[in-house]
């Protein structure tokens, strides 16, 4: 009765939840998207101009001598405004490196999105095979009660000797162990799901996907997909393009800034206007290490492109081989194995109870027929596991 209480208390938690509540809740993304936004503001003010600068100034004051000192008339007054002129697009460029580093700060949010979609869907599936490993135990661990009564119904009969009572025992402690320690993977494995959901609880849970073959989707490895579809790839293309648009600004500021000049001036009582032109002489410093710099930045850039490249080539070809793999063993080899354990544990019962096989041979078959059955648990939940891994090689959207 309590366990049935349990269970309906538990919450019934799908792949598509499970993902959905990682991509609104997960911290990382939150952090992700105020980076941005840190990127935008520094985008929008690299797009600002200079504001003007006003100087007031005062020159030939005297406190004392001869002959007398007399403010208006013995000293030069200014009032002018400066305003310096950015040449060669400078403004420009640096607002289009600003533009680049948003969006490779968007990217980067939308790969973090990703790689969180992935680690949730693998662990889904890995706490889903635990959780079903734990189930079969216990269903086993009760059926196999029935043996032991069976048993001991036998041994007071006086129809059995006592030994092989034991016997039957010991293989049900046996069990026992088993489901404790599935118990524990089962809710190591949940612990593990939730936090990765970015929960900050985590309560008893049922898994509504079905940990089976025939519910997986075809998966197309296209290899030009996917390299358009990666956030990698993407990332790694505008990590070039972050590269290029600093060169041009680095080249940009080898020309040198104007500075305007434009007010009044008063000196010896007379009212005067002041202009004037200030830049700097590139002689020796024409910004030439941080052009080269910026070179060998794109070199570095398209070079991380490459083996970027290359990378999700191996991973989609590896992906792949894996997903293909263990379908055909999941739908070949185990499947039958699982088939004819099964069979064979009932068929050694059947003998067993009409006296045609001895005790050894019942408990061989019904441990060949439980470590069969997990073992097929087992391979079902990496096959899910190797779908996750070919979709995120893929560069499939969660």
């Amino acid at each position: 009765m309590l366990a049935a209480c349990l269970c309906s208390a538990q919450t019934q938690l799908s792949l598509r939840d499970a993902v959905s509540e990682a991509l609104r809740e997960n911290p990382l993304l939150r952090t992700g998207a105020e980076r941005v936004a840190v990127a935008e503001g520094l985008r929008r003010q690299a797009g600002l101009t200079f504001n003007p600068r006003l100087v007031l100034q005062s020159e030939n004051t005297r406190l004392r001598g001869d002959p007398s000192f007399v403010y208006p008339r013995d000293t030069d007054n200014f009032a002018y405004l400066s305003q310096t002129l950015e040449t060669a697009g400078k403004r420009d460029r640096r607002a289009d490196l600003a533009s680049a580093a948003v969006r490779r700060l968007e990217i980067e949010r939308d790969l973090t999105a990703r790689q969180i979609a992935g680690r949730v869907k693998a662990a889904y599936w890995i706490a889903a095979g635990a959780w079903s490993a734990e189930r079969l135990l216990r269903d086993n661990l009760a059926n196999f009660q029935k043996i032991v009564d069976y048993h001991e119904i036998r041994v007071k009969e006086g129809a059995m000797a006592e030994v092989d009572l034991i016997r039957v025992r010991l293989e049900g402690d046996r069990l026992e162990i088993g489901l404790t320690q599935a118990v524990l993977e089962a809710g190591r494995t949940r612990i593990q799901l939730l936090r990765e959901m970015g929960r900050r609880e985590f309560p008893a849970v049922t898994y509504a996907e079905a940990l089976d073959l025939g519910a997986t989707p075809e998966i197309n490895p296209s290899l030009d997909e996917a390299l358009n579809r990666r956030m990698e790839m993407k990332l790694a293309g505008q990590g070039v393009e972050v590269a290029r648009s600093n060169l041009r600004l680095q080249q940009t500021l080898t020309k040198p800034n104007v500075d305007v000049l434009f007010g009044y001036k008063r000196t010896a009582g007379l009212d005067t206007v002041l202009g004037g032109l200030q830049f700097d002489l590139p002689l020796l410093n024409r910004n030439q290490g941080n052009v080269a710099a910026g070179v060998a930045e794109i070199r570095a850039a398209e070079s991380s492109l490459a083996a970027t490249e290359a990378l999700i080539r191996a991973e989609v070809s590896a992906a792949h081989a894996e997903y293909e793999i263990r379908r055909r063993q999941v739908d070949g080899s185990m499947r039958t194995m699982r088939d004819k354990a099964d069979e064979t544990a009932r068929i050694a019962e059947a003998a067993y109870r009409e006296g045609g096989a001895d005790l050894l041979r019942l408990l061989d078959a019904q441990r060949l027929r439980i470590e069969t059955q997990l073992l097929y648990i087992q391979a079902l939940a990496g096959f899910r596991q190797s779908a996750v891994a070919l979709e995120t090689a893929l560069g499939v959207e969660p």
